[in-house]
């Protein structure tokens, strides 16, 4: 995976303030909720960062949240934490992806998610973490995932993680 293309006439930005947020849905009310209500508010606290991507008339057509954290080494796949130190290992959190229902079908989810990846490796270079960790709203969710090798933390189904080993190998083929 090289660079990102977005559409023709799609812009990727930091959200601002004058983003029409409120009117963004995606079918996922919790989704929609976060960026309605809280994605700006975290920003600003540098507790999260999130971009959306404008169509040409300036709606947000889709958006993802990043953030860091820490995953206990207990929670990890074996194979993930065979040689890693025993205590809490930073992590990239992949918070909040979201497609409008209006850009719905489009592939849109999955270049938004290559660019959170693209994100995340760059931010890798500088600030070390073991994985990339997301929570599905959803089976559906979940499946779109996997097929970008995601795979489940043990006893946790619906919280995924992507190694940074295999996030580099995705960057770097």
């Amino acid at each position: 995976m090289i660079g990102v293309m977005f559409p023709a006439g799609f812009v990727l930005e930091s959200l601002q303030r004058s983003h029409p947020r409120s009117v963004f849905d995606c079918g996922q009310s919790e989704v929609n909720d976060w960026l309605r209500t809280k994605a700006l508010q975290n920003q600003q606290k540098r507790l999260s960062a999130t971009k959306v991507l404008l169509d040409q008339e300036g709606s947000i057509a889709g958006f993802f949240t990043l953030a860091t954290g820490q995953v206990d080494f207990g929670n990890l796949p074996s194979e993930l934490a065979r040689k890693l130190p025993r205590r809490a290992l930073p992590v990239a959190i992949l918070a909040w992806l979201g497609v409008s229902k209006a850009h719905q079908g489009q592939k849109l989810e999955d270049l938004l998610l290559a660019q959170a990846l693209r994100d995340c490796h760059t931010a890798g270079q500088t600030f070390a973490f073991v994985a990339v960790i997301l929570d599905c709203v959803d089976e559906r969710a979940k499946a779109f995932y996997r097929r970008w090798d995601f795979a489940e933390l043990p006893g946790s189904p619906f919280r995924l993680f992507l190694s940074s080993k295999t996030l580099s190998a995705m960057m770097n083929p």
